[in-house]
């Protein structure tokens, strides 16, 4: 009773305990409890001291605690509650019977409306599943057809140009067959009828079967087109050989249709060796024609007289009348001498229209060989480029295959000629002329390198191989006419410029004048062993002269003549104008020594004795020489002017380059005012230091006023 009572009290708290399966209801305020057997082994009293406590902890429980209230006394107050609050409960659930009534059907409606949904949903759901599968299989349906239409999409193309390559329209058939071949069209056409023969055999090659259908007409009309264009470019060929035709005109118009060989070449080689073999045969004679005629022609208006071997440098003036001065020979060229014949390796002459050998015959012009070789080889230049690239245009050739077929072309031209090059050279002694054309070949080649024509490289070549050693040896024979000429044999003697050291300075200066463009190392040393001997032919020229006087003024006189006409040519800085400089300035020098020491050379041998004995230290023997300084004081004084005079006329008398002459003159007179201004030093030391005859010496200043009265005004 304990144990209920206080449940109750508990109220809320805890409104039913479970025990071993028993349980304890509250139905309608009245609490019902059952068999409770709390000393069954399976009620644990541990949990019932916590609900206990836990029922304390309460605050309704705790403040019923504290006020003493009696729990069988609270308990029937909250039982009766209880009741009170049940039946009030009864009551308003009978007053709202109707409306829970009403309720319980709506709840009744609502579940079969949601009983209806959930059966649409499940009808709905699976509807979609079937529109997935459907979609799903549309997708696949879609790529196959995508996949069946690229495909198509790819067959389509290949056969629509399979088709086209293969069909023969009726304009192509008409056209090759009735349009002339120079027509615009008939060309298009044959492009296109070449693009389907090309085409046809690829497609042969893959087995296709269509090629059968088509086959047959395109190779009629490869026959006919074939045909046509043979005809044409024969008649082409054939007319080149009209006399007095000009081939470039038929040539170029051969260029127009350079596709027709490509067509023949491509589907009837037979054909085309044959148009390739006629043209070659008919170009080739034209060129040997042309060029022999007008390599006669040309050397019909050379100079008629040439050099010839007795021609040479070291051969005396008198063994050949006229040799250089005669003017009654005006058309003949110049042996040793450049002339105006250097002009040809200008650019302006080197590249100009060619000679024209019956105008020159009607106006009676003539030319020197090296104009004819510039004339003739750049003819054959000219032509050669035309032909070369011609050649590789309408032939379709390049490397060696253009080379054979330019050299099947022109090789019988070039080998006429070399033989005539061979000819003419071999009876040649115009050095001049062979390095003139030398020069030209080397230009030449350049010119040819510019325009990318290595035609004929190996004909230059071998012109160069023919001429190179035709002018060594002429160099040759002419150095050897100087190293054997005898100067007993010359002539009377002459302190003017030689005739042969003239011929040696034309020539020299016109070898090294011409060699300056294009450097050449044999050359140099040609005109080196040349110079050695021309050197060695004036000394033993000069030595046949009596006095050193007039072997000096030879000397200078060929030597400055010599480098008077190499400085009109050749650069300043060139080996011979340098080494003609040394030789003439150590001559100079000892002419004026000596031609000072006639009127002043008691002072000079003094002035050098003097400062010996002085250099020495050996001054007290100078004091013995007194009477012969008083002697060459007052003798200095009373004729050096008389002296300086006739020493001036002597020298222009005897030097032909009068600007050479007064130079010596002016080297005179400074060597001499040198050697007075060292005879005043001398006579200025102790021992002559108080003579008397010092006070008559010239005062250099003034002697300096009067000799440059006798400088020139130029």
């Amino acid at each position: 009773p304990e144990v209920a009572a206080m449940a109750t009290e508990v109220g809320e708290g805890a409104p039913h305990w479970s025990t071993s399966g028993q349980r304890m209801q509250a139905v309608g305020g009245e609490m019902l409890m059952g068999e409770l057997d709390i000393t069954s082994d399976e009620f644990i009293l541990d949990e019932v001291d916590t609900h206990i406590q836990a029922n304390l902890e309460d605050e309704l429980v705790k403040e019923a605690l504290k006020t003493g209230v009696d729990l069988r006394h609270y308990s029937k107050q909250v039982e009766t509650e209880l009741q009170y609050i049940e039946h009030a409960s009864i009551k308003d659930y009978i007053k709202e019977s109707e409306n829970i009534a009403s309720l319980h059907n709506q709840i009744t409606a609502c579940d079969t409306i949601l009983e209806r949904m959930e059966q649409m949903l499940s009808t709905f759901q699976c509807d979609l599943s079937s529109i997935s599968c459907e979609i799903q299989t549309l997708q696949e349906q879609s790529i196959a057809m995508n996949i069946k239409l690229k495909n198509r999409q790819s067959v389509r193309s290949e056969l629509s140009q399979l088709v086209d390559e293969l069909i023969v329209p009726n304009t192509m058939i008409s056209t090759i067959l009735d349009t002339p071949v120079t027509e615009q069209q008939f060309l298009e056409q044959l492009h296109e009828l070449n693009n389907k023969i090309n085409y046809v055999k690829e497609q042969s090659f893959k087995e296709t079967l269509a090629c059968s259908d088509v086959q047959d007409i395109l190779d009629r009309l490869k026959i006919k087109a074939v045909s046509k264009i043979r005809e044409y470019i024969l008649q082409k060929i054939y007319s080149f050989r009209k006399p007095m035709t000009n081939y470039q005109v038929p040539q170029n118009a051969l260029l127009k249709y350079r596709f027709f060989y490509q067509f023949l070449l491509a589907n009837e080689r037979q054909v085309a060796k044959e148009i390739r073999d006629e043209y070659v045969d008919t170009v080739s004679k034209i060129y040997l024609s042309y060029f022999k005629s007008y390599s006669s022609r040309l050397m019909k208006v050379q100079y008629e007289e040439v050099a010839d071997k007795d021609d040479l440098m070291g051969v005396e003036d008198t063994a050949k009348k006229g040799f250089f001065s005669k003017p009654s020979l005006k058309n003949r060229n110049t042996i040793f001498t450049l002339g105006n014949r250097g002009n040809v390796i200008a650019s302006s002459e080197l590249e100009a229209p060619i000679i024209v050998p019956h105008a020159a015959q009607k106006n009676d012009t003539r030319y020197p060989f090296e104009s004819l070789f510039r004339s003739q080889h750049y003819a054959l230049l000219d032509n050669s480029c035309r032909e070369y690239l011609f050649l590789c245009d309408f032939f379709m050739v390049t490397g060696n295959s253009a080379q054979d077929l330019f050299n099947a072309i022109m090789g019988k031209t070039l080998s006429m000629f070399l033989k005539h090059m061979d000819t003419y050279v071999a009876d040649c002694y115009d050095s001049i002329a062979v390095f003139l054309s030398i020069h030209i070949i080397l230009r030449f080649k350049t010119m040819m390198t510019k325009r990318n024509v290595p035609a004929v490289d190996k004909y230059w070549d071998t012109l160069l191989e023919i001429l190179w050693p035709r002018f060594e040896f002429i160099l040759e024979l002419n150095t050897q006419s100087i190293r054997t000429t005898d100067p007993q044999k010359l002539g009377a003697l002459d302190t003017r410029p030689h005739y042969v050291t003239r011929r040696y300075a034309e020539f020299s200066s016109a070898i090294v004048s011409i060699n300056e463009t294009y450097p050449n190392e044999k050359a140099h040393r040609l005109l080196a062993q040349l110079q050695v001997e021309v050197e060695n032919f004036v000394l033993r020229m000069a030595a046949e002269f009596s006095s050193r006087r007039e072997q000096l003024i030879f000397l200078i006189n060929n030597y400055d003549m010599m480098l008077g006409v190499l400085m009109e040519r050749a650069t300043d800085d060139s080996k011979e104008v340098e080494s003609f400089q040394q030789l003439l300035g150590a001559r100079t020098q000892e002419f004026i020594e000596e031609i000072l020491s006639a009127p002043f050379g008691g002072m000079i041998a003094f002035v050098k004795e003097a400062e010996g004995l002085l250099e020495r230290g050996q001054v007290e023997r100078l004091k013995a020489e007194e009477g012969r300084a008083v002697t060459l004081v007052r003798g200095f004084a009373g004729s050096w002017k008389q002296s300086v005079e006739g020493l001036s006329q002597d020298v222009m008398r005897s030097f032909t380059n009068f600007k050479n002459g007064t130079g010596i003159i002016q080297g005179a007179l400074t060597q001499l005012i040198q050697y007075y201004h060292r005879f005043h030093k001398v006579l200025a030391q102790p021992p002559f230091k108080t003579l008397a005859a010092r006070s008559e010496l010239i005062n250099i200043h003034h002697l300096m006023v009067e000799v440059k009265k006798h400088k020139p005004n130029f």
